[in-house]
């Protein structure tokens, strides 16, 4: 049987438009834990790295790789919310509100906002939603790399804070480790208490 070649994100989408042209995505909705980081990433073509595609397609080598690459080359801005605002203002708004500082956060203003997902971050420029984003253009796939491994790294940072709950391998996902430490330790400051799991654990208290 002939194994059919993956399609790799491109420019198409980036080609039909004008100006600066910002590839932004989150990362970061479903972990017990920690904040949403979201990256916005105007490409600079004439020094693209190869190989950028989907974070999620790609080694961890690979994406720290690309993650190094892609700022020495392209106009990045980085924008989270906290466990506190995930907290407030539901996991949803939170992550709008990330991609909204992503761009603010970029070092040129953007014209166009090319945005993995359906629901429009209220950016303030004009926006292109773009469902399964991260595979189809080019710069949202690179804010997806930039997006997880900004987050993976301070996910790693915490559990060195946190030790018990494998956040440096999970990145706050509530894999079994992860659910054992909460059973032996505890919920942390870094717990999203709206979330269902963390929330039953607090009434159990």
């Amino acid at each position: 049987m002939v194994k059919t070649p993956s399609i790799l994100p491109d420019l198409s989408f980036e080609s039909l438009e004008k100006g600066y042209v910002a590839g932004v995505d989150e990362v970061g909705r479903g972990p017990f834990a920690g904040p949403v980081v979201a990256a916005a990433i105007v490409l600079n073509p004439p020094n693209i790295p190869l190989g950028i595609q989907d974070s999620k397609k790609l080694s961890k080598t690979k994406r720290e790789e690309l993650y190094t690459l892609i700022l020495a080359s392209s106009h990045v801005g980085i924008g989270e919310t906290s466990v506190e605002e995930i907290d407030e203002l539901n996991i949803l708004q939170a992550s709008l509100l990330a991609m909204r500082r992503a761009v603010a956060a970029l070092p040129c203003p953007a014209d166009v906002a090319l945005v993995d997902g359906n629901r429009d971050p209220g950016l303030g420029i004009s926006t292109r939603l773009i469902v399964k984003g991260d595979s189809r253009s080019l710069s949202i796939a690179a804010a997806s790399i930039v997006a997880k491994v900004t987050r993976d790294r301070k996910m790693c940072a915490l559990a060195e804070e946190f030790p018990h709950y494998g956040w440096e391998k999970n990145a706050g996902y509530g894999t079994a480790e992860h659910r054992k430490g909460l059973r032996d330790f505890g919920v942390t400051p870094q717990h999203r208490r709206s979330f269902a799991p963390i929330r039953a654990l607090l009434a159990c208290d």
